[in-house]
């Protein structure tokens, strides 16, 4: 099986970063918005999907 070298390099980086805060995933998200925070570089907030009705159950049997 072919391997991907940088899928690879991400799951490296992922693994290492999760070992660093003991795989605390509260504590990994406060050092990913640390560091977006300090970068300075604009990030997007984009409000919730609305649902499609349409696709929602009747309740008929």
């Amino acid at each position: 099986m072919l391997t991907n070298e940088i899928l690879e390099e991400i799951y490296q980086f992922r693994e290492a970063h999760a070992k660093t805060f003991n795989y605390d995933v509260a504590a990994m998200f406060a050092d990913w918005r640390k560091r977006q925070a300090e970068s300075g570089k604009c990030s997007v907030t984009l409000p919730a999907k609305r649902s499609n009705k349409s696709l929602e159950p009747t309740g008929q049997k």
